[in-house]
């Protein structure tokens, strides 16, 4: 019998200091400019100027949409709607002249929007954790804010963190019997990115087995998300049901048009890139497994219902990445499109912490030192042969002769002084740190 049970909260040991770790090692980078952030930051200048068109702050390059002679961004309106009010703090300018030599504004919206999603999930992740199994909210917190897909894009334009963010924040409000919030924030996942409509679904399940009149305060929670894309859609693209990947001006040869948001049935090619690539599942995240694993072991425990929502998430996700041509979104670390389904994941691990602690911190640390390189790095590279870690190999044998070496991105702690290798040295120093805090053994009162 599926029942839902309490939402489980507790406080993780030393919780503020690994939050204030995990965002000195995610939260530094500076990466290049991107058309997401063109996409995204313009659509959101746009907006306060009374206007949904993009030119000429986004050019017409990949990730706009051209519809009636007039050119639009290509993604859902949520993100640029969040970002107005760090856009507009830090004043930043338009798109021609976004440079982060001398001027860190556009790192300070990044940071301010999708930064700030990525930590307040990782809390949530952390605090679910310590409440599901004692003594496993911080390592938890740590393995799933550095050792996943969320991390690189933490302090980057794209808009996965965020929705993340809310699809997750839909779930714990709807185990915490709070159906119409759960809908408020499933609605503005949606908004940010149309694949959310799963989450919609699946959330909306798992409310109604608590009754229809749950489910009839989660579906009106759920309207103003809903709404404020329609409206979007009418005015710029002439309906309400139309999406603005339809009209890209820019098209990739490894995406077929059609489908379901350009998702069809899965491809071998794209089931290799998905698990064994070079940035895939099981060689840059395989603690992941170990997530897959605790589900199972929170099925067991009597949490079917939590259990089985959060599987049938990550699977939802997982079908779309491998039945999508470009698995890695382009130029990226990695699964971004998987990202929102990874918090509903990472509860798993709660239980293959409390069972098997000193595999999962190894498959922990495998997967958190295969995700801050690519962090480091992933921005200048669309590939890295061989996979990722040997390129890790190549660099502890070449060091500045290597091609990671000159991959690094820019770090904000450049602007203190050290040199863009001595500022990763930093940010890696504090990632360990960060990992050793969140594996050190409770203090026993006598």
């Amino acid at each position: 019998m599926l029942r839902p049970t309490p939402l489980p909260w507790r406080k993780p040991r030393r919780e503020v200091l690994l939050l204030a770790l995990v965002a000195v090692a995610a939260l530094t980078p500076v990466f290049v400019v991107s058309t997401q952030d063109a996409s995204h930051y313009c659509l959101s200048r746009a907006i306060v100027a009374g206007t949904f068109k993009v030119e000429p702050c986004a050019g017409a390059g990949p990730d706009v949409a051209g519809y009636g002679g007039y050119v639009y961004s290509n993604k859902a309106p949520g993100m640029s709607l969040l970002s107005i009010p760090a856009v507009e703090a830090v004043r930043l300018p338009t798109g021609s002249r976004w440079h982060f030599e001398s001027d860190l504004r556009l790192w300070a919206v990044r940071v301010l929007t999708s930064g700030l999603a990525f930590l307040v999930c990782a809390f949530l992740v952390g605090r679910v954790a310590e409440g599901l199994q004692p003594g496993t909210g911080g390592p938890v917190l740590v393995t799933f804010a550095l050792g996943t897909f969320m991390t690189p894009f933490a302090a980057a334009g794209f808009d996965h963190d965020p929705t993340a963010l809310f699809g997750f924040g839909a779930f714990l409000l709807a185990w915490s019997r709070r159906p119409f919030l759960a809908g408020l924030a499933a609605g503005i996942a949606y908004l940010c990115e149309y694949q959310a409509a799963a989450i919609i679904g699946l959330v909306g399940i798992y409310v109604v087995l608590r009754g229809l009149r749950p489910l009839g305060r989660y579906v009106l929670g759920v309207l103003p998300g809903v709404a404020i894309s329609g409206a979007y859609s009418w005015i710029a693209f002439g309906r309400p049901w139309r999406i603005p990947q339809n009209y890209d001006l820019y098209s990739f040869a490894d995406v077929k048009a059609g489908g379901l948001l350009g998702v069809h049935a899965p491809t071998l090619r794209s089931i290799r890139l998905v698990f064994v690539g070079d940035r895939g599942l099981l060689v840059a995240t395989p603690v992941l497994v170990a997530a897959a694993a605790g589900l199972w072991l929170l099925w067991r425990q009597g949490r079917r219902a939590e259990a089985l929502l959060c599987a049938t998430v990550t699977l939802a996700f997982l079908v779309g990445e491998t039945g999508y041509g470009d698995p890695y979104g382009g130029t990226s670390a990695g699964l971004r499109y998987l990202i929102p389904s990874l918090p509903f994941l990472a509860l798993g691990l709660a239980p293959v912490y409390a069972r098997r602690r000193l595999v999962t911190a190894l498959l922990a640390a495998i997967s958190i030192t295969a995700i801050a390189f690519l962090t480091a790095t992933w921005a200048k590279s669309a590939t890295y042969p061989h996979t990722i870690w040997y390129q890790i190999a190549v660099l502890a044998r070449h060091g500045r002769g290597s091609e990671l070496y000159s991959l690094l991105s820019r770090n904000v702690l450049d602007r203190l002084g050290p040199s863009p290798a001595e500022a990763e040295l930093i940010v890696l120093l504090v990632t360990v740190a960060a990992f050793v805090v969140a594996m050190l053994p409770a203090r026993h009162r006598r």
